[in-house]
């Protein structure tokens, strides 16, 4: 009886292992379409991989192309799932979107167009939910501390100073805070 359970050997084994991909060409794609599994990435995320794992970047350049024909990679795309993405679920602005994506690779131009789905006012919205959000741990701390707290968030978040002062200013005067005594002038 333990003979059958042991299963005789290597049980098949040597029938799945994998042989690496031979040509340059063979393990760019192998890269890519791994890389490209987990998440979209920018051409610039693959490229930069491919040249880490030693592709070289003429045959890099070949498969990139090649994928961006058939749809595979799409910066555009990326860029217009990563502004929505990030400022739905973070609540990013647009200043900290564009500084992402011009990191991840995303040409200037593409940028602005994703940047472009994010109106001021759906902005100024998206900072008040998180002033509101944020408020309730703010009581019971001084005037000024609340407002440094709050509107530091939104700096980090990437609002503009004047939106995040505003958009704080009101938070407090709908609390009933005295806002005009807060020490910002133009607020």
């Amino acid at each position: 009886m333990r003979e059958q359970e042991g299963g005789g050997g290597n049980g098949g084994r040597e029938g799945r292992q994998e042989l690496p991909p031979q040509s340059p060409e063979e393990q760019a794609r192998a890269i890519c379409l791994r890389l490209l599994t987990g998440m979209p990435r920018t051409r610039r995320q693959l490229a930069d991989a491919l040249e880490k794992r030693g592709i070289p970047e003429e045959v890099a350049q070949e498969v990139l192309s090649r994928y961006e024909e058939v749809g595979l990679i799409d910066d555009a795309a990326f860029a217009g799932a990563w502004v929505e993405s990030r400022h739905r679920g973070r609540g990013l602005a647009r200043r900290a979107l564009a500084r992402e994506l011009r990191t991840k690779g995303v040409h200037t131009t593409l940028v602005q167009e994703a940047l472009e789905q994010l109106d001021s006012e759906q902005e100024e919205q998206t900072a008040r939910e998180l002033v509101e959000r944020k408020l309730r741990s703010t009581r019971g701390l001084e005037r000024d501390k609340r407002l440094r707290r709050l509107a530091g968030m939104l700096a980090r978040k990437g609002y503009p100073e004047g939106m995040a002062l505003r958009v704080v200013r009101r938070a407090l005067e709908r609390e009933g805070e005295d806002a005009d005594d807060l020490g910002y002038p133009g607020a």
